[in-house]
């Protein structure tokens, strides 16, 4: 392991690789984290840790500190929620076995969805058999990639828009665990969970505090307060909450392909003043 963090060190706590809905395989993905000169770096796939080990590899040749993370999928009055686990044991059974509901989860939703599509007179079910048998995670992004292939859409943002965003033609709701659930997950693997980019999810200040309220009480202990792709005013508002409810300030990229300027690995990040940074939370 490489040694502790400075201060001022590069951190990307939220990255993706091709193991859920990212582009790069791990081993690529700690490559440009080496070129963005990140000194401490964590994989979080969706609902995976599959990449973890492989990107530990890479991290150790590169001389780059690695923790294993996730991003897990949860349900909160009926939106879903993203919570980071980081620090994890990889060979956790509580962990394995939530995974595994989480994948069956996925494959019924994306089967339903398959057959939406079929009923508009798409290859819906060929189509969700392709994604299922990638490796990692299935995806609803990995799904719109390929009606961009097939022809059906300009692109993912017009595949979400007119065929498997909520509303449209093919949309399937959600059935994720709720988010103590989730912390409970992650907390028996010896991790930490932090509540990801609060700014997402369209909620009120009101229900942004209940949110953190009910994580904080679940045994959440961070929030993610500087993100690639913030205003100043998210920041500002995830720093208020942070404060709040005593929850550590993390930072990351939200990393999934390279050539998005809004989301670059190892994007240099600060955290506002009065937050704890989850880094002396970690003991780095």
């Amino acid at each position: 392991m490489s040694e502790p963090t400075a201060p001022q060190a590069r951190v990307d706590l939220h990255t993706h690789s091709d193991r859920s809905d990212g582009t790069l395989p791990p081993a690529e993905l700690v490559a440009l984290a080496k070129d963005r000169e990140v000194q401490l770096l964590s994989l979080t796939d969706h609902d995976s840790i599959e990449g973890c080990d492989a990107a530990a590899a890479a991290c150790k040749a590169q001389r780059i500190q690695f923790l294993a993370g996730t991003e897990l999928s949860s349900l909160w009055r009926g939106r879903e929620i993203h919570i980071v686990g980081l620090r994890l044991s990889t060979d956790s059974p509580s962990l394995a076995a939530h995974l595994s509901r989480v994948r069956a989860m996925r494959v019924a939703r994306l089967r339903a969805i398959g057959e939406r599509l079929t009923r508009h007179g798409l290859a819906g079910t060929q189509l969700v058999d392709t994604v299922l048998n990638l490796p990692g995670t299935p995806t609803r992004l990995h799904l719109a990639r390929l009606l961009v292939e097939q022809g059906e859409a300009k692109d993912t943002d017009d595949a979400f828009k007119h065929w498997l965003g909520r509303g449209q033609r093919a949309a399937v709701a959600a059935e994720w665990p709720a988010p103590a659930a989730c912390v409970e997950a992650i907390k028996a693997a010896g991790g930490v969970a932090v509540l990801a980019h609060p700014h997402r999810y369209q909620l009120s200040a009101g229900g942004l505090r209940e949110l953190c309220a009910q994580f904080r009480e679940a045994g959440g202990a961070g929030i993610e307060v500087s993100l690639a792709g913030m205003g100043p005013g998210d920041t500002s508002r995830a720093a208020t909450l942070a404060r709040r409810f005593g929850l550590a300030g993390s930072l990351g990229s939200d990393f999934h392909q390279p050539g998005i300027p809004w989301r670059p690995l190892g994007r240099w990040l600060k955290l506002p003043d009065g937050v704890t940074p989850i880094t002396a939370l970690l003991g780095l």
